[in-house]
């Protein structure tokens, strides 16, 4: 597609962004910035810090990095009220219903007007606590597809994953040709993490500890899924 027919897509458009502080997000933030003055508004999921908010983040973490440059001496001294104007961090999170969005009015607004998701928010770690990528990366898309179906207007939810490249995009609820699910239970999973860590817990363990023994079920549940895929591909 043309680039700049992408580009009138976005024109007037509110588009809402998570993982906004990640190297696609902020290339992304920026270059719609750049070649679309018009968007209405992008809204970016940020998450606050122990030592930072969400506003402080979104200024250290994006608009003040090297990358916004071309924009910082394109507007000169207007830069940060342009900025400002149609860029809102949101605090949330999505491991949580609702991307843990409190504010009932502020997600009647979110449902009323986003018109495109874009999702890159992941843990890219291949040695990640289990129950930390579950949260993220398995329940975190799930609350974000649940999160998509109330948005009234949305035209498009881009998914971003690090383990799957599909040739054609799909319909909200529509699967993989031929794709079986019953490999894999994700509720399972879950009660099997929040079993380990009551077990492990009880035992007075040292947070280091928990954190290497819950890294260890990690890699243990990924060669079983592994193995499984290799046996359905073999079927």
């Amino acid at each position: 597609m043309d680039p700049k027919r992408i580009a009138e897509n976005f024109e007037g458009k509110t588009i809402f962004i998570t993982g906004s502080t990640g190297f696609l997000a902020k290339v992304l933030v920026e270059k719609i910035r750049r070649v679309q003055p018009n968007v209405k508004k992008l809204f970016l999921l940020i998450r606050a810090s122990s030592d930072r908010s969400i506003e402080q983040r979104l200024d250290h973490e994006i608009v003040d990095t090297e990358l916004f440059r071309v924009l910082r001496d394109k507007w000169g001294e207007n830069f940060a009220s342009i900025i400002s104007s149609k860029v809102i961090p949101i605090s949330c999170d999505i491991s949580h219903e609702n991307l843990g969005i409190t504010s009932t009015e502020l997600r009647d607004v979110m449902w009323r007007e986003v018109d495109f998701i874009v999702n890159s928010a992941a843990t890219t770690r291949f040695d990640e606590r289990y129950d930390v990528a579950l949260d993220i990366n398995t329940f975190g898309a799930m609350h974000i597809s649940n999160f998509a179906k109330k948005c009234s207007k949305l035209k498009l939810l881009l998914h971003i994953s690090t383990g799957h490249i599909l040739e054609k995009s799909l319909h909200m609820g529509e699967t993989l040709e031929g794709a079986k699910a019953s490999y894999l239970d994700i509720k399972a999973e879950k009660k099997l993490v929040e079993e380990t860590k009551t077990t492990l817990q009880a035992l007075n363990m040292i947070e280091k500890e928990l954190t290497s023994t819950l890294k260890d079920l990690g890699i243990e549940r990924l060669y079983t899924f592994l193995l499984l895929l290799l046996e359905m591909k073999a079927a």
